[in-house]
């Protein structure tokens, strides 16, 4: 049996790589639940932010370069959106679209920055606090404020504000929400941009956490999705929830058994919630 420390650590690096996923999981939730489109092309944005922040960080601070990427982001969202809705792309189509779009945004990358590994080096990187027996650096740190925050900002805003009575009633009843003057058309390229905002906020963390490489975008879908569908969609605190469960099962299971072990967590974990509560889908 692994020793009490090693656990521990590992349950800590289980919360922020299962912050990590439930970041990447939000925008895939909101555009998937609110405006039926699956948009595989949020984890292509997300990787896209991650090398737009590494090629940026030599001049700008990853935070700094953020406020610049965010707002592009928002606008291609939104532009997104117009495309799927101006061609009446079916739920099953955007699938296939946003794959395609997948493609091309990894072919870019590869052209661009190549097929090898980057790691972007920046002053946060060094810095770690000691808790106990434990270790947290500060990249691990933002990235499980930044999911936390911005979860529980974008469910209290779809809680508690007109705006997110809006859309909730956008999403359940379109007509009878136009009906009473909810404009759909606004609110869906609110959404759109929003999700691929959020993307480029989950690029940053990839970038101070993880190595980036353009074939690692189809390597996060599975559990991302796996992630989602767990937590709910068009929720804003599933996704994050339900990442962090898969992020601790996940860094439990390789400190007891074996690495490759790790991948069968997640799935399993979807299967059995399928079978034993399947109304929730």
């Amino acid at each position: 049996m692994p020793s009490a420390t090693l656990l521990g650590q590992s349950v800590l690096s289980g919360i922020v790589i299962g912050s990590l996923y439930g970041l990447l999981g939000l925008g895939l939730s909101l555009s998937w639940g609110m405006l039926r489109q699956v948009n595989l092309a949020h984890f292509a944005l997300a990787f896209l932010g991650g090398y737009l922040t590494f090629q940026l960080s030599g001049r700008l601070d990853p935070f700094v370069a953020l406020a610049f990427i965010a707002p592009l982001f928002f606008l291609a969202g939104m532009a997104l959106h117009w495309f799927l809705t101006r061609f009446s792309v079916t739920l099953l189509n955007t699938l296939l679209v946003t794959f395609g779009l997948t493609s091309m945004i990894e072919a870019a990358i590869q052209w661009i920055w190549t097929a090898d590994f980057h790691r972007m080096e920046s002053a946060y990187a060094g810095v770690r606090w000691r808790l106990g027996p434990l270790f947290l650096a500060l990249p691990d740190l933002l990235t499980v404020l930044f999911a936390l925050g911005l979860s529980l900002a974008l469910w209290a805003v779809l809680r508690y504000t007109d705006l997110g009575r809006a859309l909730r009633a956008s999403t359940e009843d379109a007509a009878m929400a136009a009906a009473f003057g909810v404009n759909e058309r606004l609110l869906g390229y609110l959404v759109s941009g929003l999700a691929a905002a959020f993307a480029a906020v989950a690029g940053l963390c990839l970038a101070l956490n993880h190595t980036l490489a353009p074939a690692q975008i189809y390597a996060w879908m599975g559990v991302v999705f796996a992630a989602v569908m767990m937590g709910g969609l068009g929720r804003a605190l599933g996704p994050l929830v339900a990442g962090v469960v898969i992020g601790v099962s996940e860094a439990l299971t390789m400190a007891v058994t074996a690495p490759t072990w790790a991948p069968l967590v997640s799935f399993s974990l979807l299967i059995g919630l399928l079978l034993f509560r399947p109304a929730k889908f």
